[in-house]
């Protein structure tokens, strides 16, 4: 039997339409329909990728009723991403610039976004625009920001609408604790935790006032969101998780008591437990209105351990998808993807027995697979034999351990083109 007869994608197969009609078809089959949808890739850069996921976005929201979008970026500084989209004022290459993290306010296609977002949200009600979140922390690989932006946000916000005597640390003292942002930012802290600011006394103390100005928040919700609105208090629960995920983060980036393959594995599952943060945070936030799709690497989407080696030593956390669904449950289903060609980085011709493999043969274009018929193909042939690797480490060819994590896979033929 060929390959192509054993794997049929979801939907009509083939033609430019063939991977959203998969889309709906795989929405219509699934027991429990979805509150959050992820659209993962494989590697940051190409640009078929994002173009494929706002061809998705744009089908689940007029098809499927979705009103929000969540992307692999800094969720502070998506923050006015959201309020240019849903029509505030604002320069597109200023917005663009500021309101991406990683570089990706670079890509066109994250420009062709915001454009249509916010051409769709004119002219409609509120409560029917569609929203734009960052879930990601403040982070980048070379380190992490300085907790100030988040503290400050929180800490006024409280003071526009508590007592000054009820709130227990005065921001002129927070301030203090704060120091020069430089001491947070210090890029030789990823390598060396001797660098990191994040085990010293001011540290421990802002990881106090951070719960303490946290717990304010919590305790005092009824009077704030009536003094206030939803929205106002939403952010600042926003402010909170960040302030308080950012001093982890620090702490665990400046532990010298561990070898660095750990420690790095230990970063990676903070970040990751950030992003499942945000994300549960999220689906609260948006029940009301519609389901939310989440665009980001594969890595940081499945539902298991996310695993790298380092210096001769294998490590891993686990992904922010599978902590998600740990409380989402079947509220929460994934879409890995994946390419036969890419023009960068370097990606090799797959072999036949690996999964890009596989699903070259059984693709014309574009078309969405269900990810355990492709494993069953794959393992009725002794499994993936071949290696399927990539020249530039920050490409992740989809393997058979992968799809055990993953509900679907969305496969282009050819990414070269860039269109998606």
């Amino acid at each position: 039997m060929s390959v192509s007869s054993a794997v049929r994608p979801l939907g009509p197969p083939s033609g430019g339409s063939g991977l959203v009609s998969g889309l709906d078809a795989f929405l219509g089959s699934v027991r429990c329909r979805p509150r959050l949808l992820g659209l993962g890739e494989p590697t940051h850069g190409v640009e078929a990728f994002p173009r494929l996921r706002n061809r998705v976005l744009r089908h689940l929201v007029e098809r499927w009723g979705y009103r929000s979008i969540a992307v692999e970026s800094d969720c502070l500084a998506a923050l006015a991403v959201d309020a240019y989209v849903r029509g505030g004022d604002g320069d597109l290459d200023e917005v663009l610039s500021t309101g991406f993290s990683h570089g990706f306010g670079e890509q066109a296609a994250n420009r062709e976004l915001l454009e249509w977002m916010r051409a769709y949200n004119g002219g409609r009600e509120p409560a029917d625009r569609v929203g734009f979140h960052g879930f990601d922390g403040p982070l980048e690989m070379s380190g992490a920001a300085s907790p100030r932006t988040a503290l400050a946000g929180l800490h006024a916000y409280l003071a526009a609408y508590v007592d000054p005597g009820r709130i227990p640390h005065g921001w002129e003292n927070v301030d203090a604790l704060l120091g020069d942002d430089g001491e947070w930012t210090e890029p030789a802290a990823m390598m060396d935790p001797g660098r990191s600011i994040g085990a010293g006394e001011r540290a421990r103390e802002l990881r106090i006032v951070a719960d303490d100005l946290a717990g304010l928040l919590w305790s005092e919700a009824p009077e704030l969101v009536a003094s206030g609105s939803r929205e106002e208090y939403r952010r600042a629960c926003l402010f909170g998780r960040t302030a308080r995920g950012l001093l982890r983060y620090h702490a665990v980036m400046a532990d010298s008591s561990v070898g660095q393959a750990t420690r790095v594995g230990r970063l990676g599952g903070a970040r990751d437990a950030m992003m499942a943060d945000n994300l549960l945070a999220l689906v609260r936030a948006e029940r009301d209105r519609g389901p939310t799709l989440v665009f980001a690497h594969n890595q940081h989407l499945r539902r298991e351990r996310a695993a790298m080696t380092m210096a001769g030593s294998q490590v891993g956390w686990w992904c922010a998808g599978a902590v998600a669904a740990t409380a989402l449950g079947e509220e929460y289903a994934v879409i890995a993807a994946d390419t036969g060609t890419a023009p960068w980085p370097g990606l090799e011709d797959p072999g036949p027995d690996t999964v890009r493999g596989v699903l070259r043969e059984a693709t014309e274009g574009e078309a969405l697979f269900a990810a355990d018929r492709v494993a069953a193909v794959l393992d009725g042939r002794g499994g993936a034999t071949a290696s399927d690797t990539a020249r530039d480490y920050r490409y992740f060819p989809l393997g058979l351990a992968d799809l055990g994590g993953v509900d679907a896979v969305a496969f282009l033929e050819d990414a070269a083109s860039g269109t998606g």
